[in-house]
Formats: C-alpha cells, structure tokens, sequence
C-alpha cells in the first residue's frame, strides 16, 4: 500500500497516539473504504470547537471506555470529520489544524487556504 500523502504533498505525519486517534486508530489521519465519515483532519481541540461539535450531536469531551474513547480536551489533537471541519469553519468555531498530518483528501472538501487559516504553527 503506498505512503499517504497530506495536503503539503509530503508523507502523511502522525496526528496523535495519546489519546490514540484516526479511524483505524494508527495515529495517523489515515482513509479508506470503510471510513463514512472521512476523518480526514487533524485537528487541535478548542473548547470552542469541542461545544461546538456536542451542540450538533457528537460529543467528544465525554470519555467512552466501552468503545476505548477517553473523551477529548482542549489541545488533544484528533482525526475529525472533514465535513464537521467544514462546518465549524463555516460558524467560525473551527479548530487549528496540523497540516503535515491531514490526510491529501480533506482539500476535496476544502481549500488548503482555509487550512492553511488554521493552520498550528509547526
């Protein structure tokens, strides 16, 4: 399987490992088939960002251990759904991202302008 690239067109970095994040939990804003919600983006949680997104009905600041999620905090980074991401940065709520870790994909959905707006300083 080749390397994936990010939106820099450079080798996918890792997001996070602690809290473990990614749709297959690798750490890496990793895609494919199976992932619906195309977690795309990695993002540093706001409290902002993370109200946000409970208002709109997935809360990731309450801990699940059943499904081995520890609930988020602001400064976690995480793989987020490219269209929540979207969403946010249309309210003006969105997160900062880590483009060197967000996945080549997420600028069918996005400019990399606009990531580039939020972009974490490296």
């Amino acid at each position: 399987m080749p390397q994936a690239k990010n939106v820099l067109g450079t080798p996918l970095e890792t997001c996070c490992t602690d809290p473990l994040t990614g749709f297959y939990r690798t750490g890496c804003c990793e895609t494919g088939p199976e992932d619906q919600g195309l977690h795309l983006v990695c993002a540093e949680m706001t409290a902002d960002f993370l109200e946000f997104s409970r208002l709109r009905g997935n809360d990731l600041s309450t801990p699940m251990p059943e499904f081995g999620f520890p609930g988020l905090t602001p400064g976690d980074r995480w793989c987020l759904c490219v269209e929540r991401w979207k969403e946010a940065f249309e309210a003006g709520t969105a997160p900062p991202v880590v483009l060197e870790a967000t996945h080549m994909s997420a600028v069918e959905f996005v400019s990399l302008e606009e990531l580039q707006s939020h972009a974490v300083d490296a």
